[in-house]
């Protein structure tokens, strides 16, 4: 997991590959003037979904991971109150990892918090759990999937 400021996006774009085109999707791109929706940055393999969104309580919701995708959120307008646990601590499934949909989820307590506001970005790894959305007003954000 990376917590970080869009302007250090940089330091980040020979991370992994396909990180390149989804920080300058992300640095490039007039974020706060498009629609909500799905936009193709490279096919499958990078592609990045705007959405706006109620924000949920920590007790209505649960962990997620991915197994397919890198995911980078980006919050353009609230605070989403994210939880994080290492996946490999993580012990009570909630129900089985859907493949079609790449999540599967935990009912696990995060082992930890981060306030994301505008202008910063979370990396979620395969290897981490986290649980977004956690916020008692509105948020717009957009998350970048980077194949793995």
């Amino acid at each position: 997991m990376i917590l970080d400021i869009l302007d250090n996006a940089d330091r980040y774009k020979n991370l992994y590959k396909g990180f390149d085109l989804a920080f300058d999707f992300l640095t490039q791109s007039d974020l706060a003037n498009m629609a909500p929706g799905r936009y193709e940055i490279n096919g499958k393999q990078v592609y990045a979904s705007i959405s706006l969104d109620n924000g949920v309580r920590k007790e209505d919701t649960v962990l997620e991971v991915h197994r397919k995708y890198i995911d980078i959120q980006v919050v353009l307008e609230g605070c989403d109150n994210m939880g994080w646990s290492p996946k490999a601590a993580c012990s009570q499934p909630k129900g089985k990892y859907d493949p079609a949909s790449d999540i599967g989820f935990y009912n696990d307590t995060p082992n930890t918090w981060l306030a994301v506001r505008p202008g910063f970005f979370a990396i979620f790894f395969p290897e981490d759990a986290h649980m977004p959305l956690i916020s008692d007003g509105k948020l717009r954000k957009v998350v970048v999937k980077v194949a793995v």
